[in-house]
């Protein structure tokens, strides 16, 4: 819920916009005269009423700059539209071999672009239009390029008014010649041949001539273009060595379904299994020896399939061998139960088991649906807020029965529904022996195999969960499983920080009573491995109600011997048993550098090399700097690679290559990717994304503002100065906050709607300041007054700020914080309050439908940092709820709150409307019907974004104030306002 850290990132549903109003009087009064930058007006382009919406959004850099970057146009103020159509680059990654860079850029909604170039530089890039759901990959051993080219916008729109699937396609290409192209129309998937890269598996949308349940698949030789269909595919899989290709077939004569494969090399086919089932879940072991899937038949007595598992073994040693089990001729198998479909079986790395799940099966005639769902069990249709409930046989009552012993409540259960109906219990195959083991049942559920398949852990949290859900204190007990005999023993009694097994399998870290230990799981033997040491690994800095919570760790060390864990400040390599700890990095504490993070290169790594180059992140804490740092060979001492610019971050490794791709970016220049050698030096810059970003007026930069909180905390906040900045001018000023946000300082911060944006209001002359805020426990409201005050006063001095031009905005526990503050200060001139939580007391009770939990743990446990429920401490709850202090408020406020919010109830914006109304305050709550704790719908994203700005302006810069704001909109008049602010 109150976790989002930008307003713009949020996410839900959204049909419509209501306006509630009300204006105190007097409150369109303003004075005219403010101190800003001079703002030249926003031109359309001559042309732009004659072009669709679609095909007037720009592509990258093409509305500013021409191919050389060379400004085609003077700068401009970012508008709305711009922000809406804003181009972003995603998906950015080197081929294996670090010759190619491939990337999709384009809008955040819209019709985008890939582009491919030469990883060195060199050569033009090429550029293939891919619609709104484009996306690519690179063969395994890099010479080809499979793009999948999505539908565009348009496209898209008429195949959602048909009610047809929008069709997608396949540009299959070589990196070299990418002027060579085959096409596959009304694709579903696609997939390379692993390692060999030889032949590329095309699945086709519909299946063959309409008349089998599979599709059709093109298997398509990449060197001499020969094609062979298959018919009826359900699924495909290439071995990793892409050696073999096993699919499933799915026909409209049932009794010719079965399991196929093919030997690439030589075309031989062969068969591994057939019958009237529905074959599924194939999955290959890493080393392409041997293989599993599913067999479901439909059975008269139940409403479900039953499943039973098949392994193949020994490829490419002749025949390979087959195994098959039957629940059904296994008299120790639980009744009432099968093979769970929604799991998939793996081959133990010994090949002498088969690991699966198992679930419950219902039997038919007991009241349930043919779906499988029963009355009571099955997902209800969503009310309001996405409340459970409604819906139903109108023969039966529609009810369901909470009970104070739930140990979840049934908001949650029917949130977790599918969850619960796919729960499956772990069991062993020993194929040798033809024997099943189960490991999980009722008892304790939710084992999962460690490495090497010798053990499983669980982490039971049922003899907690009905106090967990009250307090939010996650609480486990820890048992491991011997995969060999199936024997279980508790291993931790209600653990709080359960960390995860080694890479070898054999132990696990967990955190308990201020200290990191080792479980070995064979013996059962407990270390306590940062005993001795001379750092603390308590999060100190951790304001939020959690007794000595712990500093996540780095991870464990290749083989499982050692771990690396994080002081806060340094990297500490500690032995699994206990011994000295070793400072990797050296200076952490000492130069107030944070060594906090490693980036991971090998996707498939198993364990941290400490014998090679070990990359980190650097973050100075005073500076707000993130550089990239490496430590060799395991030894103390950082080397600093990149650090030119403000923000720099490791990206990727070349699978094959010493070629790795990294990116620097700051608060006035935009994301760029460099690829270059392990030293990171004289790298070759790839993208030109400031292309687009050099045709606006942008912030001039940032500056760090530090300051002291009331009860005397030192604190940074980042203040980042308007576009056309003149030295000694002070300007109008939002102050946008959450909780520590001076950190985001460097980076930066792509022009958004639905939400505040940075970029955007700075592009239009407001100065943008970002305090950090730290809690106290029982006042979090309070807390934020204590530190963001201060902020704006060390801001202020520092003239940029205007004082008495100074808007407020913050979303969610930002919005919270934001009806808070106006309650205890007239500072602000205007606020923007985004789904706020405004009365602790109602709310604490409440619930967080998106999860179907209450809101009692985030209060008492996470943000709301309580020590415990309103009846305990009510003074501290209300001294802490704006609404009990509606009547201090003063500010002009624009609320939203949407009805169907499922994180802070929507009732909490109207308890607070009605309030501020009742006393007379000028306030104007946006609803837009049907979305969540954000905006999601583009229409109303960009509503909110216009309306936001005209607030501001009015209140900020003397602008006239919208309709909507003096007047309101009648209800009967709300379809002519919105068509008038929609028309051009």
């Amino acid at each position: 819920m109150l976790r989002s850290r930008f307003a713009s990132w949020i996410s839900a549903w959204a049909v419509g916009l209501i306006l509630i109003v009300s204006v105190a009087p007097g409150a369109v009064a303003q004075d005219p005269a403010v101190k800003e930058a001079p703002q030249p007006k926003a031109a359309k382009p001559a042309d732009a009423e004659s072009k669709s919406k679609a095909e007037s959004k720009p592509r990258w850099g093409e509305a500013s700059a021409d191919a050389s970057g060379k400004p085609t146009r003077p700068p401009r103020a970012i508008g709305v539209d711009d922000a809406e159509n804003w181009p972003v680059l995603r998906s950015a990654r080197l081929s294996n071999d670090g010759v190619w860079f491939g990337f999709i850029e384009g809008p955040g909604s819209g019709d985008s672009t890939f582009v491919l170039r030469r990883a060195d530089g060199t050569g033009e890039p090429v550029r293939i239009d891919v619609g709104t759901r484009g996306s690519f990959t690179f063969s395994e051993n890099s010479q080809w390029v499979g793009v999948i080219v999505g539908p565009t916008e348009a496209e898209a729109e008429r195949a959602r008014k048909s009610k047809k699937p929008a069709e997608r396609k396949l540009e299959l290409f070589r990196a070299d010649a990418p002027g060579q192209r085959r096409t596959f129309d009304n694709i579903a998937s696609f997939a390379f041949s692993g390692e060999s890269s030889a032949w590329v598996a095309v699945r086709k949308a519909s299946a063959g001539g309409g008349a089998g349940r599979g599709g059709d698949l093109v298997l398509h030789e990449l060197a001499t273009e020969r094609q062979l269909g298959i018919g009826n595919v359900g699924s495909f899989a290439f071995d990793d060595a892409g050696e073999r290709l096993a699919w499933t077939v799915e026909a409209a004569d049932d009794s010719l379904n079965g399991v196929q494969i093919r030997t690439l090399a030589t075309g031989v086919v062969a068969p591994l299994a057939s019958g009237k089932s529905k074959f599924q879940r194939l999955s290959w072991t890493e080393e392409g020896d041997a293989l599993t899937v599913l067999e479901a038949t439909d059975h008269d007595d139940y409403e479900e399939p039953l499943v039973r598992v098949h392994g193949f073994r020994d490829f490419g040693r002749g025949e390979p061998k087959s195994f098959v089990y039957d629940p059904a001729k296994d008299a120790a198998f639980p009744e009432g139960m099968t093979v769970s479909p929604n799991r998939t079986a793996t081959w133990s790395e010994d090949r002498k088991s088969i690991l699966f799940g198992i679930h419950e099966v219902e039997k038919k005639d007991d009241g349930k649906s043919k779906d499988g769902k029963g009355e009571d069990d099955a997902s209800p249709p969503r009310g309001r807020g996405g409340r459970p409930g409604g819906g139903g046989d109108d023969e039966k009552p529609d009810v369901v029965i909470w009970h104070w012993q739930d140990a979840r409540l049934q908001s949650q259960q029917q949130v977790e529904a599918s969850r619960d109906r796919n729960r499956s219990d772990l069991c062993v195959y020993r194929v040798d022996d033809d024997k099943m083991l189960r490991i999980g049942d009722d008892e304790v559920r939710g084992f999962n195999p460690t490495e090497g398949e010798r053990f499983a852990i669980a982490q039971d949290r049922k003899p907690y969960d009905l106090q967990t859900s009250l307090d939010g204190i996650r609480l486990a007990d820890v048992y491991v499983a011997d995969l060999a005999t199936g024997k279980r023993r508790l291993a931790l009694k209600g653990n709080r920080w359960m960390m995860g097994a080694s890479p070898d399998g054999t132990r696990f870290l967990y955190f308990q009573d201020g200290h990191y230990h080792v479980y070995e799981m064979a013996t059962g033997e407990t270390y306590a491995i940062t005993k001795d040491a001379p750092v603390s690994f308590i999060d100190v800095e951790d304001d939020h109600n959690v007794e000595n919570p712990p500093i996540r760790p780095i991870g464990w060390v290749k083989g499982g011997a050692s771990v690396l864990l994080s002081d806060a400040w340094d990297i500490w390599h500690v032995p699994a048993h206990g011994g000295a700890a070793t400072n990797l990095t050296v200076n952490g504490k000492e130069d107030r550098l944070r060594y906090r993070r490693r980036f991971r290169l090998d996707p498939d790594e198993e364990g941290i090399d400490l014998t090679g180059a070990m990359y980190i992140g650097v973050f100075g804490e005073d500076t707000k700097r993130n550089a990239i740092g490496r430590i060799d060979g395991g030894k103390p001492g950082v080397t600093v690679l990149a650090s030119d610019s403000p923000n720099c971050n490791l990206a990727q490794k070349a699978e094959d290559a010493d070629v790795y791709l990294w990116s620097t970016e700051s608060s006035t220049a935009p994301r760029e990717y460099f690829a270059g050698g392990p030293d990171l030096k004289d790298g070759k810059q790839l993208t030109d994304a400031a292309a687009t970003h050099r045709g606006w007026f942008w912030s001039d930069g940032a500056q760090i503002v530090k300051y002291e909180s009331t009860t005397g905390k030192p604190l940074t906040a980042a203040l980042f100065r308007p576009a056309n900045y003149i030295e000694g001018k002070s300007y109008p000023t939002i102050v946008y906050i959450y909780e520590t946000l001076s950190q985001r300082m460097h980076s930066y911060s792509t022009p958004r709607t639905g939400g505040f944006s940075p970029s955007l209001y700075a592009s239009q002359g407001y100065a943008v300041l970002m305090p950090d805020i730290v809690y106290r426990v029982n006042d979090p409201g309070l807390s934020s007054v204590e530190c963001v005050l201060p902020a704006l006063d060390a801001a202020i001095a520092t003239t940029v700020v205007d004082p008495e031009k100074v808007g407020l905005h913050g979303h969610s526990w930002g919005g919270y914080q934001t009806a808070f503050l106006i309650t205890q200060t007239d500072r602000f001139a205007a606020a923007v309050s985004g789904a706020p939580l405004t009365n602790l007391i109602s709310m604490y009770s409440s619930i967080y439908w998106n999860s179907g939990r209450a809101n009692q743990p985030i209060f008492e446990s996470s943000q709301g940092r309580f020590t415990g429920g309103y009846w305990e401490n009510l003074e501290a709850y209300a001294r802490n709820s704006p609404v009990y202090h509606a009547e201090n408020v003063t500010t002009p406020l624009l609320l939203l709150h949407n009805d169907k919010d499922g994180a802070v109830d929507w009732n909490q914006g109207i308890e607070y409307f009605n309030t501020l109304r009742r006393l007379g305050k000028a306030i104007v709550m946006l609803q837009y019907v049907g979305e969540n704790h954000g905006l999601r719908q583009d229409p109303n994203r960009k509503d909110y974004s216009e309306r936001m700005l005209e607030f501001f302006a009015h209140y900020l810069r003397g602008k006239d104030a919208p309709d909507w704001w003096k007047e309101g909109i009648e209800h009967l008049d709300h379809e002519d306002h919105i068509e008038a602010r929609t028309s051009d």
